[in-house]
């Protein structure tokens, strides 16, 4: 792993509220992060607690609601497009489908010399060529695959070619959005591998958004919790998986398979109840309506993320 240094990428209390029949869907509310350059932060909840939505807040691919983002200290929500324009090429993403995130009228020399014509970035067709075999051979792509079309490849090598186009501009901060959930397993590894053997050659900064905790865990120093638009629990991937504390965290992990027959019979922590409507919802913990351990207390009030120990964070009654 590459040295950890200074905190490269921040959010600040950050929001994004939709406009949907009935009032205003809280899709990010309040979101605090930090990831420090060369690591990785994973982020981890069900379907539609807003992992995906924070990852294109960060990116400004979409506008926030309120709250702050920065790059390096500079809280990157006050520039205009042009200025955006040299933060644009440090900060790039990984899709979760390879097959839609590509355009299917466009080989693979198309698809990554794309962003450097826009940006302008070479000023020859021959230091085009030489940059894109260079960055199909960073990536694993073999160069008799330079013509190929999306649909003439599997699904590994389409994901190769998304990575690439990532790497184009060769930046230092990559949001991968459930890079490898559309892969066949034997594909995900070889995918999850690349990632991290590309953070340790070229110092990376990754925020990996999944619901796969078994690939969260193998990629990832620090993981984020997230329910319903909100941070529940944050701490170092080692920590986590041995020491859950909050009731959702401890439920999601009782959840992951376990090949070893002789661990014997496991108690898994069954989710029971309906989810909280995200919209315009009312005060207290998010979680609440579905857990074992909810008090009157967590009917009234939000908690906040509080340290329990080094580094490990949970917003939980039971640790007020």
């Amino acid at each position: 792993m590459a040295q950890h240094k200074q905190t490269l990428i921040e959010t600040v209390n950050l929001k994004k509220y939709f406009k949907v029949n009935g009032g205003l869907l809280h899709a990010v509310d309040g979101v605090s992060i930090q990831i420090k350059e060369g690591a990785t932060l994973g982020l981890v909840g069900e379907s539609g607690c807003g992992k995906s939505t924070l990852g294109r807040l960060i990116l400004r691919l979409i506008k926030p609601t309120g709250g702050e983002i920065r790059y390096g200290g500079e809280d990157i929500l006050g520039l205009s497009k042009k200025e955006m324009l040299n933060y644009r090429k440090k900060m790039q993403i990984i899709f979760q489908d390879p097959f839609a995130s590509l355009n299917p009228r466009m080989s693979v020399f198309e698809l990554i010399a794309e962003p450097l014509i826009m940006n302008k970035v070479c000023t020859s067709k021959k230091e085009m060529m030489e940059l894109v075999f260079d960055i199909m051979n960073t990536v694993g792509l073999a160069p008799r695959f330079i013509n190929s079309y999306p649909h003439e490849m599997d699904g590994g090598r389409r994901q190769r070619v998304g990575i690439a186009r990532g790497l184009a501009l060769n930046p230092s901060f990559i949001v991968c959005d459930e890079p490898v959930s559309a892969l066949d397993v034997s594909i995900q590894a070889q995918i999850l591998n690349l990632l991290m053997d590309l953070q340790e050659r070229m110092g990376l900064t990754y925020l990996f958004i999944t619901h796969d905790l078994s690939a969260v865990k193998h990629i990832s120093t620090e993981i984020v919790v997230m329910y319903l638009g909100q941070c529940v629990e944050k701490a170092p991937s080692d920590e986590l998986f041995q020491n859950p504390q909050h009731p959702y965290t401890q439920a999601l992990l009782s959840a992951i398979p376990v090949a070893k027959l002789s661990h014997g019979k496991r108690k898994n922590c069954i989710i029971r109840g309906e989810v909280s409507d995200p919209i315009n919802p009312k005060p207290g913990c998010r979680f609440a309506p579905r857990c074992a351990s909810c008090s009157n207390k967590c009917l009234e009030q939000d908690f906040k993320l509080k340290e329990i120990s080094s580094g490990h964070f949970v917003a939980c009654h039971l640790y007020e």
